[in-house]
């Protein structure tokens, strides 16, 4: 069946369905303030230059990888949901992103597209091993009871995007869904994105491009969702306001943008198979205390992780094992 818009009644039930969990896989408010209002001068918090900083390397990664924009996306769900929770010291950030980015795979990808804890160290130039990553990777789990069907600004994109599809039906040209969802990985590398719920952040995507579209009945689209998933007028022009503003800031010169060839060496033969074969000692690893904040302490009551001595940042690479590239990359090496 279809409304009087013509929009499937059953995409109409799923994206109600997906409004009622999203608010389950959303950061807490009270940390992204935190990282908000934390100064770059001090180095014992998370910062959101810090966050952003990291979420553009996951962005170079999962290009380099070849990874879905559904990985990525769900990636940084996670770090931001993470970061949100613990007290994270900002030396273990970059073991965190890439844990959650390796999380994100093995829930999305193909088990033959994943790619092996080593390479993802080594491509990513952390100084932290693969036990260190399998250790991060088992916090986080558990932390974030994480599930594989999250719903994200990705999951609503797509939904509205279907329904803007069966009206269209090839009568005019929209823009493509990869463009959209470029945009929202460019939203996604700024903090201020991760406040917004998910279905408004992609309502407001989709009416910022679809906008300047001559079909009356594409523009009357956006104004139904809104009913339907009752989405006040200030919410989602506050949220497009932003969305306008970001999409100027990063079609501009100025703006560097993540580039997965700054991943990538131009090595000798020689120096390659050195790279396979060379071993590097590792020292052992402390145990990784974990405590709570008490009140006094922060009014978040996040959990503290702490790995006492710097574990995760004196070491080189991995745990020596495996190539230092990926093989595909292994056998262009001239």
């Amino acid at each position: 069946m279809r409304d009087l818009l013509g929009v499937d009644s059953s995409l109409l039930n799923e994206l109600k369905s997906c409004c009622a969990e999203e608010n389950n896989f959303l950061p807490r408010e009270t940390g992204l303030k935190l990282m908000e209002s934390t100064s770059p001068e001090i180095h014992s918090q998370v910062t959101a230059k810090c966050r952003d900083g990291k979420v553009q390397e996951l962005w170079s990664l999962t290009s380099f990888f070849g990874y879905s924009t559904q990985t990525f996306v769900q990636a940084v769900n996670l770090l931001d949901r993470f970061l949100t929770n613990m007290k994270v010291q900002p030396k273990h950030v970059p073991c965190i992103g890439v844990s959650c980015l390796h999380i994100a795979a093995k829930m999305v990808e193909k088990e033959s597209n994943i790619s092996p804890s080593h390479e993802l160290i080594r491509i990513s130039q952390s100084k932290f091993t693969v036990s260190d990553l399998d250790r991060m990777e088992k916090i986080i789990s558990e932390k974030l009871c994480v599930e594989p069907k999250a719903v994200t600004a990705l999951t609503f994109l797509h939904l509205y995007y279907s329904a803007f599809t069966s009206l269209s039906a090839g009568r005019e040209e929209i823009p493509s869904i990869g463009r959209l969802e470029a945009q929202l990985k460019a939203c996604l590398c700024q903090l201020v994105f991760s406040k917004a719920k998910p279905s408004v952040l992609a309502l407001s995507l989709i009416a910022h491009e679809f906008e300047t579209l001559p079909s009356a009945m594409l523009l009357k689209i956006v104004p139904h969702f809104q009913r339907q998933l009752k989405i006040c007028d200030s919410e989602l022009l506050q949220w497009k306001d932003l969305v306008t503003k970001r999409m100027t800031e990063y079609r501009s010169s100025e703006c560097n943008k993540p580039d997965n060839k700054k991943l990538v060496w131009i090595l000798s033969r020689r120096t390659a198979q050195s790279l396979q074969t060379h071993h590097f000692s590792v020292p052992g690893l402390p145990t990784i205390p974990e405590m709570s904040w008490n009140e006094s302490e922060s009014e978040d009551s996040c959990e503290e992780m702490s790995y006492g001595e710097e574990s995760l940042c004196g070491s080189l690479g991995s745990d020596g094992e495996g190539a230092f590239f990926p093989s595909t990359f292994l056998n262009c090496v001239e």
